[in-house]
């Protein structure tokens, strides 16, 4: 970012927080004689620091820290939750058919509890992505803190007058989610702004005054109208657009449609995306027959590698008349089949909602696909298909998980709340568990199936533990040293944290983990049996040596072997889906890096090239390595790259499959 920009963006915080440049924490950090610029600027250059120390290290000491300071600005204190509310509570009591209820103390601390519990919940949503979205790091500081700050002001959403309600220290409603598209936006309005001072009349004045909410309001509102911009047509044409090309030309095209998507969110986006890969947009018909309407996005990571698949439909999900369109054109990429699932689940959740809309029973098998319980529905968004939950909604819960499960609609439990009242009598619980307080089992009594996520953060022994045979969201077993005793479920659909245990003697892991694999102060890997696939990262933070690992065959996000100083006896997964950390690996002999590794390769300790190759379709920018390491790859790459698979070899790859 240019100094105009940065400078643009000071001045607009400046207007907005007149006080701020004198406040007691910008001048803790900065001198009396500083001018405002000055202290701004090293404010934000302190918050920068502490931001990336906690995303980098993802250690959740440091997050709870952070999170907790958060909590104290903005989360609403109990004394300020209005005697309104509590009322309100009673109508809505009476309205159900409960009668007229009198509120007793502890009735109003559960309420309590729960109003900051779910503020806490909804403002963690915003911390995490601005710690550790891969998009999010793109933005300066300075852009963090304007947005986080105008979020203080945003209440309850009204989708008729597309307005927030003006939120205080004493609103109660948790705070909106993130929509990664409006915020991409609403800094892109701000940034062209700052830039030449144009933007539609309808929001002159709050660019001008940098008011985030009316321009936040404004985004919405035309993303909620952008189907007046657009025929109903799916017929259209592809567009490529040629790695290093002009991004403007991209990025021009996508302006004024709210798809949603980052490339069109500012020049660094679409710039960036360029420079590492070709793009493709298929553009529909608009209403004068023209190709203009966007409507899919394929990024490239060089080589012919598909990065990143985008729609239009909420959350960025593929809209379900695009996908046939979307099949054919993946028929031109050799790695298409790893969206394979991606497409069987987008075809099969249609179907099920179509089926549903018109009264048509479900199979045994699309109910188990609609609930999850093998394995979680994947789309093309970057987050979960909407669909899933507004079918559900649409279902008796309890008469469909008795049919998956064989028991009895009284024996499924659809809450927390509604377990705790009877534990031994449910089978089955469609939500989270969260038994923060306890130490020890002292004869508890789990549901088989959990579809939610399981929390026995503080507890210290596994003797007597019987856990559920299937989680549908995470486990989290945080303070658990020995796996004397522990039987793990046979699945885990989210993210299975055991970050206290030193040794996995006795440890019997899942058979499938879906998301992150947390074994962070493993110290050895005598005895361990890792999962054949794990779903998103695996974190062996600890482990020095290679001796006795045997890793799984693939793992879908990132793997982090940060400690491990030889490559001796290292056998690595055929893919690895995200990053690999190998950071302290002096020698890069004997070791046998992945077919495929989509994101960063980090071998930042290598003092030579010896031994090394990588994966013949690595994009080279994503390798950290001394520069001399580097220049070395590139002068000849013949050497240390792998071959490409034969055409005879592609085949027998594809019967295989």
């Amino acid at each position: 970012m240019n100094n105009e920009m940065r400078n643009g963006w000071i001045d607009i915080i400046s207007k907005m927080y007149k006080d701020l440049h004198n406040s007691e924490r910008v001048m803790h950090i900065s001198k009396e004689y500083d001018k405002k610029r000055e202290r701004l600027l090293n404010y934000f250059s302190r918050l920068e620091e502490i931001h990336k120390r906690v995303s980098e290290s993802k250690n959740k000491s440091d997050e709870k820290l952070l999170k907790g300071f958060y909590y104290d600005l903005y989360v609403i204190k109990p004394e300020d939750i209005p005697e309104s509310y509590f009322q309100n509570q009673v109508k809505l009591a009476r309205e159900r058919g409960y009668g007229n209820i009198r509120l007793t103390n502890e009735d109003r601390k559960r309420m309590t509890d729960q109003v900051i519990e779910d503020q806490k919940h909804s403002l963690d949503k915003w911390i995490e992505y601005f710690l550790y979205d891969e998009e999010s790091k793109s933005y300066e500081m300075w852009e963090k803190y304007w947005v986080f700050q105008g979020l203080q002001n945003l209440g309850k959403y009204d989708k008729k007058t597309y307005k927030f309600s003006k939120r205080d220290k004493t609103t109660v409603y948790p705070f909106p989610p993130v929509e990664r598209e409006f915020i991409f936006t609403t800094l892109h309005l701000m940034e062209d702004y700052i830039k030449d001072k144009k933007g539609d009349e309808e929001i002159k004045s709050a660019l001008g005054s940098g008011n985030f909410k009316m321009l936040y309001e404004y985004v919405i509102k035309q993303s909620m109208l952008k189907d007046k911009l657009q025929s109903n047509t799916t017929s259209g044409k592809w567009v490529k657009y040629e790695q290093g090309s002009d991004y403007n030309i991209l990025r021009d095209s996508l302006q004024g449609y709210y798809t949603g998507w980052c490339t069109a969110a500012g020049e660094n986006f679409a710039k960036s995306q360029l420079a590492n890969g070709d793009f493709y947009v298929y553009y529909s018909l608009d209403n004068n027959g023209e190709a203009k309407v966007p409507r899919i996005a394929i990024r490239m990571d060089g080589n012919n590698k598909i990065e990143e698949i985008r729609g239009i439909a909420n959350k960025q999900n593929m809209e379900p008349e695009m996908m046939p369109i979307l099949e054919k054109k993946l028929k031109e990429f050799p790695d298409r089949d790893k969206y394979l699932k991606k497409e069987h689940d987008m075809k099969l959740l249609t179907l099920i909602d179509k089926k549903v809309n018109n009264n048509i029973e479900l199979t045994l098998n699309e109910l188990k696909f609609l609930y999850e319980i093998n394995s979680k529905i994947e789309g093309f968004g970057y987050e979960r298909d909407p669909r899933i939950d507004e079918i559900k909604n649409k279902r008796n819960i309890k008469q469909d998980y008795a049919l998956i499960f064989d028991v009895k609609g009284e024996e499924v439990a659809l809450s927390q709340e509604e377990w705790k009242q009877n534990p031994n009598k449910f089978k089955i619980l469609d939500s989270d568990l969260y038994l923060w307080h306890l130490v020890k089992p002292n004869g508890l009594v789990l549901p088989h199936h959990i579809n939610g996520s399981l929390s026995l953060s503080n507890l210290t022994s596994a003797d007597g533990l019987v856990l559920p045979q299937n989680i549908g969201g995470d486990l989290l077993l945080w303070s658990l040293t020995s796996a004397e005793g522990l039987v793990l479920p046979q699945s885990v659909g989210g993210d299975l944290h055991l970050w206290s245990l030193t040794s996995a003697e006795g440890l019997v892991l899942p058979q499938s983990v879906g998301g992150n694999l947390e074994l962070t102060r493993l110290n050895s890997a005598e005895d361990l049996v890792l999962p054949q696939n794990i779903g998103g990262d695996l974190y062996l933070w600890s482990l020095t040596s290679a001796e006795g690992l045997v890793l799984s065959q693939s793992v879908g996000g990132n793997l982090e072997l940060t400690r491990l100083t030889s490559a001796e006896g290292l056998v690595l997964p055929q893919s690895v889906g995200g990053n690999l950390f190998l950071d302290n690996l002096t020698s890069a002999e004997g070791l046998v890096l992945p077919q495929s590794v989509g994101g960063s390769l980090n071998l930042s300790g290598l003092t030579s090239a010896n031994g090394l190759v990588l994966p013949y379709d690595f994009n080279l920018n994503k390798l950290i390595c001394p520069s001399y390491i580097k220049n070395e790859i590139l002068q000849n790459p013949d050497k240390y790259f792998r071959k490409p698979p034969s055409e005879e070899e592609n085949i027998s790859v594809h019967h295989k499959r």
